[in-house]
């Protein structure tokens, strides 16, 4: 069995990087809260694209409901720790790999050591883990450190960049301007202001807000972690154009469609405004009809 080599492992990514940029990532650190979906999917296309050192959150364990998305999730991995799982999934391609596990997850209480010496944060947190998320953004706000959230919504996916010296995830999302019932649909809609994804839903049913309940596929999880290493390498490495929030855009390979969104003040644009009333509406009809 060959020995592991750094420089041979990753020598395909040569010719759309330099030897000098891979050679760049192999130092980076990225922090990644949240290891199911997107995150573990995120993990795998970040290890595998070369950076060397990762901080990583989630104190959950598999489960069946897990399998149609999550890159961890398989029977031999029920019941255990995705945070052992996927660190052990990721260290199988890099054995070098520096990781720095929160088998806690993320709180305000471990939040500066969650971010310490980190030089991107990407998104993996539940949909809707709100506090925590909100925790992270602005505390990487608050440090200068660039943040990518990636959402698999329908068969697509939607991407914020939010970069230092530019609009913060709070301004943007304007969270507090309505109540905690809210906030998902402020989180949906400022992610995906194009709602590609509503075209196509085939059972309306699936989705409860209230409940914390939605589906999911595994191809919007796939896409998300391809968009997302991309915006790193480009965020890392200061190359190729990077926008950041109020823009954004969505692509959804259901319909072949892309987007690059745009929304000057985020959530308190009035057509975001509207369109949160109109989405609220909706929601209180299918309600009804249940």
């Amino acid at each position: 069995m060959s020995s592991f080599d750094y420089d041979q492992a990753f020598s395909r990514n040569i010719g759309w990087l330099t030897k000098d940029e891979q050679a760049a990532l192999r130092t980076k650190r990225i922090a990644i809260g949240g290891l199911g979906g997107v995150g573990g999917a995120h993990l795998l296309t970040l290890t595998r694209l070369g950076i060397g050192r990762f901080t990583l959150a989630d104190f959950d364990t598999f489960d069946l409901v897990n399998f149609n998305r999550q890159a961890g999730a398989c029977m031999s991995t029920l019941g255990r720790p995705k945070l052992e799982v996927m660190s052990a999934q990721a260290r199988d391609i890099n054995p070098e790999l520096e990781i720095h596990g929160f088998a806690a997850g993320i709180d305000r209480d471990n939040l500066e050591a969650f971010l310490q010496d980190v030089d991107l944060y990407v998104d993996g947190l539940d949909f809707f883990a709100f506090e925590a998320r909100r925790a992270v953004f602005a505390a990487c706000h608050r440090k200068g450190i660039p943040a990518i959230t990636a959402a698999p919504l329908g068969m697509g996916a939607a991407v914020v960049n939010f970069l230092p010296g530019k609009m913060s995830f709070a301004d943007y999302f304007a969270f507090t301007d309505g109540a905690p019932e809210e906030y998902p649909l402020r989180f949906m809609l400022g992610l995906a202001p194009a709602r590609l994804q509503m075209g196509y839903l085939a059972d309306p049913s699936a989705v409860d807000l209230a409940l914390q309940k939605g589906p999911s596929t595994g191809m919007a999880c796939q896409l998300c972690a391809g968009v997302a290493a991309t915006e790193a390498l480009k965020i890392l490495l200061g190359r190729g154009p990077v926008r950041a929030a109020p823009w954004g855009y969505h692509f959804d390979a259901y319909l072949n469609r892309f987007c690059r969104t745009w929304r000057p003040m985020g959530n308190r644009n009035p057509w975001q405004r509207f369109m949160l009333r109109l989405a609220k509406i909706k929601l209180a009809r299918l309600a009804s009809n249940s």
